[in-house]
């Protein structure tokens, strides 16, 4: 039996614009490790590699990765559980 109750990836095209066009400073985040949740603008970010890695200033692991071309980007947050995004009302 076939599922075709599904919509394919290319739905989620409008809703993440909405979320990434915002200013994610302002977003609340939880550590993967320790679990602690603050604002993103209070994590710990060093440039001195290929990109820029920000830690966490409960405990000092990795939550986000950003790594920048020049065509593309790519964003690794294996080290946060969620990412909550403040939007505008609709």
């Amino acid at each position: 039996m076939t599922d075709m109750s599904y919509l394919d990836g290319n739905m989620l095209d409008g809703p993440l614009r909405e979320v990434f066009a915002v200013d994610v400073s302002g977003a609340t985040g939880r550590c993967a490790s320790c679990g602690a949740t603050g604002p993103m603008a209070g994590l710990r970010v060093y440039s001195h590699a290929p990109g820029l890695v920000a830690r966490c200033p409960a405990c000092a692991e990795v939550m986000l990765r950003l790594v920048r071309g020049p065509d593309r980007a790519w964003l690794d947050l294996r080290g946060t559980t969620f990412l909550q995004v403040p939007l505008p009302p609709a």
